[in-house]
């Protein structure tokens, strides 16, 4: 729905969708406790846990809690990024580089016809998806606007606590969104602008980026919503 203040040129359309996104995910944030917060609504999912207890090879955070996270791979919903970045003339070993998997794994991929394979990451629960929200926003301000020197994995202090996450959650996310505010039709246009390490963003104009952006932010939003109307359900009683 278009707004009498939104903005027609690009930058500002992406921030308009952006705001919007945010307003929204706010909204169905509030109230949310501890216990809904660590959830699992299946077992052998992702969560956020006490360094002691991962069974994940690469749980990542600089604290006493930490995000599961296991081995490389490239999940199916991302061949078409890998074809693009084939067909945009990168190396099948730049491609391996960029996924941090093998030569022979990129290769399966760009052989692949038909339908994509389904999918087995694991289902990710709120506090995952909020913690990785967190760190990709966080890292992306550092990379960004900020001295392009912390690791985006060991920049979030995850906490159990739902409301000290979404506080500091929404300070990151402010602080992004006043940063990209101020960027330049110049700067739209730069590739490298931002230098993400976990990524392919230095390989692109930072426009580019800032749509990648919104959508990682829209659609991890959006499976948190959905976790929550699940989590209203299973423990709400019938009629």
């Amino acid at each position: 729905m278009a707004t009498e203040d939104a903005r027609p040129d690009r930058l500002g359309l992406l921030l308009d969708q952006f705001d919007r996104a945010r307003e929204m995910a706010q909204v169905r944030l509030t109230g949310l406790s501890d216990e809904e917060h660590l959830w699992e609504p299946v077992p052998g999912g992702w969560s956020m846990r006490r360094r002691g207890e991962v069974a994940t090879p690469r749980a990542f955070g600089p604290g006493e809690w930490v995000l599961d996270l296991g081995a490389p791979d490239i999940p199916a919903n991302e061949y078409a990024e890998v074809a693009r970045q084939a067909a945009d003339g990168m190396s099948v070993a730049k491609i391996a580089d960029d996924w941090s998997v093998s030569v022979e794994r990129v290769e399966r991929v760009l052989a692949h016809t038909g339908e994509p394979e389904p999918d087995t990451v694991p289902v990710t629960n709120i506090a995952w998806r909020l913690g990785h929200l967190h760190s990709q926003f966080a890292g992306a301000w550092e990379w960004t606007f900020g001295e392009r020197r912390q690791d985006p994995k060991l920049m979030v202090d995850f906490t159990p606590s739902a409301a000290l996450t979404l506080e500091r959650f929404w300070a990151v996310i402010d602080r992004w969104r006043d940063s990209v505010g101020a960027v330049t039709d110049e700067q739209l246009d730069t590739v490298g602008f931002s230098r993400y390490p976990y990524s392919n963003d230095s390989e692109c104009p930072y426009i580019d980026v800032l749509a990648g952006d919104n959508l990682e932010f829209i659609h991890h939003m959006a499976e948190i919503a959905l976790l929550r109307d699940l989590w209203r359900a299973r423990f709400s009683p019938p009629g």
